[in-house]
Protein backbone atom coordinates (compact mmCIF):
# COMPACT_ATOMS: atom_id res chain seq x y z
CA UNK A 1 0.00 0.00 0.00
CA UNK A 2 1.03 3.58 -0.65
CA UNK A 3 -0.09 6.42 1.61
CA UNK A 4 -0.24 9.77 -0.17
CA UNK A 5 -0.13 13.33 1.18
CA UNK A 6 -0.38 15.82 -1.68
CA UNK A 7 1.87 18.88 -1.54
CA UNK A 8 -0.35 21.96 -1.73
CA UNK A 9 -3.43 19.84 -1.13
CA UNK A 10 -6.26 20.57 1.26
CA UNK A 11 -5.28 20.66 4.93
CA UNK A 12 -6.50 17.51 6.70
CA UNK A 13 -9.05 18.14 9.46
CA UNK A 14 -8.10 14.86 11.20
CA UNK A 15 -5.29 12.26 11.15
CA UNK A 16 -5.52 10.76 7.66
CA UNK A 17 -3.79 10.54 4.29
CA UNK A 18 -5.20 12.34 1.27
CA UNK A 19 -5.32 8.96 -0.48
CA UNK A 20 -4.31 5.35 -0.07
CA UNK A 21 -3.41 3.21 -3.06
CA UNK A 22 -3.44 -0.56 -3.34
CA UNK A 23 -3.63 -3.00 -6.26
CA UNK A 24 -4.41 -0.25 -8.77
CA UNK A 25 -7.22 1.24 -6.70
CA UNK A 26 -6.93 4.69 -5.15
CA UNK A 27 -9.15 5.59 -2.20
CA UNK A 28 -9.41 9.36 -1.84
CA UNK A 29 -10.35 10.71 1.57
CA UNK A 30 -13.51 12.79 1.75
CA UNK A 31 -12.80 16.43 0.99
CA UNK A 32 -14.31 19.50 2.58
CA UNK A 33 -15.43 22.70 0.80
CA UNK A 34 -12.64 24.91 2.11
CA UNK A 35 -9.42 25.74 0.25
CA UNK A 36 -5.80 24.89 1.01
CA UNK A 37 -5.17 28.63 1.43
CA UNK A 38 -8.06 29.17 3.90
CA UNK A 39 -8.66 26.00 5.94
CA UNK A 40 -12.02 26.01 7.70
CA UNK A 41 -13.43 28.93 5.72
CA UNK A 42 -16.39 27.72 3.66
CA UNK A 43 -18.28 29.35 0.79
CA UNK A 44 -22.01 29.96 1.23
CA UNK A 45 -24.55 27.52 -0.15
CA UNK A 46 -24.55 24.03 -1.57
CA UNK A 47 -23.63 25.01 -5.14
CA UNK A 48 -20.45 26.83 -4.08
CA UNK A 49 -19.59 24.13 -1.53
CA UNK A 50 -20.07 21.34 -4.09
CA UNK A 51 -17.77 23.16 -6.53
CA UNK A 52 -15.16 23.68 -3.80
CA UNK A 53 -15.22 20.00 -2.80
CA UNK A 54 -14.85 18.90 -6.42
CA UNK A 55 -11.93 21.30 -6.93
CA UNK A 56 -10.21 19.89 -3.83
CA UNK A 57 -10.73 16.37 -5.14
CA UNK A 58 -9.19 17.42 -8.47
CA UNK A 59 -6.13 18.79 -6.60
CA UNK A 60 -5.64 15.47 -4.81
CA UNK A 61 -6.15 13.48 -8.02
CA UNK A 62 -3.73 15.69 -9.97
CA UNK A 63 -1.11 15.09 -7.28
CA UNK A 64 -1.49 11.38 -8.05
CA UNK A 65 -1.38 11.86 -11.85
CA UNK A 66 -5.09 11.00 -12.03
CA UNK A 67 -8.24 12.89 -12.97
CA UNK A 68 -11.99 12.65 -12.56
CA UNK A 69 -12.07 10.31 -15.56
CA UNK A 70 -10.47 7.67 -13.28
CA UNK A 71 -13.27 7.80 -10.68
CA UNK A 72 -15.27 4.58 -10.42
CA UNK A 73 -17.27 5.40 -7.27
CA UNK A 74 -18.21 8.54 -5.37
CA UNK A 75 -19.78 8.79 -1.94
CA UNK A 76 -21.53 12.04 -1.09
CA UNK A 77 -22.59 13.15 2.36
CA UNK A 78 -25.13 15.98 2.77
CA UNK A 79 -26.24 17.63 6.01
CA UNK A 80 -29.39 19.14 4.43
CA UNK A 81 -30.35 16.29 2.14
CA UNK A 82 -33.88 17.36 1.21
CA UNK A 83 -32.92 21.01 0.70
CA UNK A 84 -29.65 20.48 -1.19
CA UNK A 85 -29.93 17.20 -3.14
CA UNK A 86 -31.22 18.65 -6.43
CA UNK A 87 -28.81 21.61 -6.58
CA UNK A 88 -25.88 19.40 -5.58
CA UNK A 89 -26.74 16.96 -8.38
CA UNK A 90 -26.88 19.73 -10.99
CA UNK A 91 -23.46 21.02 -9.91
CA UNK A 92 -21.83 17.61 -9.43
CA UNK A 93 -22.93 16.46 -12.90
CA UNK A 94 -20.96 19.27 -14.60
CA UNK A 95 -17.64 17.79 -13.47
CA UNK A 96 -18.07 14.59 -15.49
CA UNK A 97 -18.39 13.90 -19.20
CA UNK A 98 -21.89 12.98 -20.40
CA UNK A 99 -22.37 9.24 -20.24
CA UNK A 100 -19.34 8.88 -17.92
CA UNK A 101 -20.85 9.23 -14.45
CA UNK A 102 -19.25 7.12 -11.71
CA UNK A 103 -21.23 4.76 -9.51
CA UNK A 104 -22.45 6.72 -6.51
CA UNK A 105 -23.97 6.71 -3.05
CA UNK A 106 -25.47 9.85 -1.51
CA UNK A 107 -26.66 9.95 2.08
CA UNK A 108 -27.90 12.48 4.57
CA UNK A 109 -25.80 12.90 7.71
CA UNK A 110 -26.25 14.83 10.95
CA UNK A 111 -23.00 16.77 10.74
CA UNK A 112 -19.65 17.25 9.02
CA UNK A 113 -16.35 18.90 9.96
CA UNK A 114 -16.43 22.73 9.85
CA UNK A 115 -20.26 22.49 9.76
CA UNK A 116 -19.94 21.88 6.01
CA UNK A 117 -23.01 21.10 3.93
CA UNK A 118 -21.21 18.45 1.84
CA UNK A 119 -18.28 16.04 1.79
CA UNK A 120 -17.32 13.71 -1.06
CA UNK A 121 -14.88 10.79 -1.14
CA UNK A 122 -13.81 8.78 -4.17
CA UNK A 123 -12.64 5.38 -5.28
CA UNK A 124 -10.49 5.51 -8.43
CA UNK A 125 -8.79 2.95 -10.62
CA UNK A 126 -5.34 3.68 -11.94
CA UNK A 127 -5.01 2.80 -15.65
CA UNK A 128 -3.20 -0.47 -16.30
CA UNK A 129 0.28 -0.05 -17.70
CA UNK A 130 1.46 -2.74 -20.07
CA UNK A 131 4.97 -3.99 -19.35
Amino acid sequence: MKFHMISGGPKPVAPFSHAVETDGFVFVTGQMPDTPETPGVLPDGIVAQTRAVMENLKVVLAGLDLGLEHVVMARIYLTRFKDDYAAMNETYRTFFAPGRLPARTCVGVTGLAYDALIEIDLVCRRPCRDA
